[in-house]
């Protein structure tokens, strides 16, 4: 059993609790023993969208946050959907996504983030998937350049083959660290693609060890920990053997838990704690 960690070691990300208010999320923080924040960047939480000439929403964030003795590890704005795409053959959609991640940038730096959270959305599916490449480069590279003035790194996950049809295996990820060829774009592993790829945490940090930054961890189809069939404790002795020194990020993200997210947080708290001998 892997018994070095503690729950200060796991961030959760915000987006489980959708249909909460972002108080009433850090409250179950408090509750189920949780203090690091991977903000998930959407309404009714926060989305830069509702503040477009001011840092007000922002601010409120991070007070709010700091009030209940939390911090914010990693920033997540929503661009897997619906208005945003990195690699639409509609130009103004591309700059649109583009300025909404620089905006995030600078939200991240006011949040105190250490990374802003990025993915490679998909490419239309009646296209040829170089020509989506080709956009998808051309965005991260121009957000990357920002980024890198700023001095904010940047994540960038694989995804699931139903979410994306451009990075969802480690031959993709290896393939965009390449192209676009910059120095703070750093890796999350998301454990569900990853299964999903037939890949493994081994395999991902022999090939990228010092790039990975973070780990998105969940139970399989993004449930809580203990409610699907993902060897949990083998995920963390990949982590132990390999001197992992990055942030942990419990994902779960799927619509069952919706109506009670604080229950399955306290779940999985409890699964840590109990199963896993991870300390309070």
């Amino acid at each position: 059993m892997v018994k070095n960690y503690t729950l200060a070691d796991f961030s959760v990300m915000s987006v489980q609790y959708c249909q909460y208010s972002y108080k009433y999320f850090l409250e179950s923080m408090n509750q189920c023993g949780f203090s690091s924040i991977d903000l998930w960047g959407g309404a009714p939480h926060y989305s830069s969208l509702d503040y477009p000439n001011d840092a007000s929403g922002v601010i409120r964030i991070k007070d709010l946050t700091h009030e209940h003795g939390c911090s914010i590890r990693v920033y997540t704005p929503e661009t897997l959907s619906y208005p945003f795409s990195y690699s639409s053959p509609n130009p103004l959609t591309r700059q649109r996504t583009i300025e909404y991640m620089k905006r995030a940038i600078d939200d991240a730096k006011q949040l105190g983030a250490e990374y802003v959270f990025l993915n490679s959305g998909c490419g239309l599916r009646d296209l040829p998937k170089e020509e989506s490449w080709i956009y998808l480069v051309s965005s991260l590279k121009e957000i990357c350049l920002y980024a890198e003035e700023r001095k904010v790194p940047l994540l960038i996950e694989q995804l699931q083959p139903y979410e994306s049809n451009l990075i969802t295996s480690l031959t993709d990820m290896k393939q965009i660290i390449h192209d676009v060829k910059s120095k703070i774009l750093y890796i999350c592993v998301d454990v569900v693609a990853m299964e999903i790829a037939k890949e493994s945490l081994e395999t991902w940090f022999d090939e990228f060890n010092n790039l990975i930054k973070l780990i998105h961890l969940s139970d399989s189809h993004h449930f809580i920990l203990g409610d699907g069939h993902y060897n949990i404790n083998s995920y963390l002795s990949v982590l132990k053997k390999n001197n992992y020194a990055g942030y942990i990020t419990l994902e779960i993200n799927d619509s069952i838990y919706w109506e009670n997210p604080h229950d399955s947080m306290m779940k999985t708290s409890l699964y840590l704690v109990e199963k896993l001998g991870v300390k309070q």
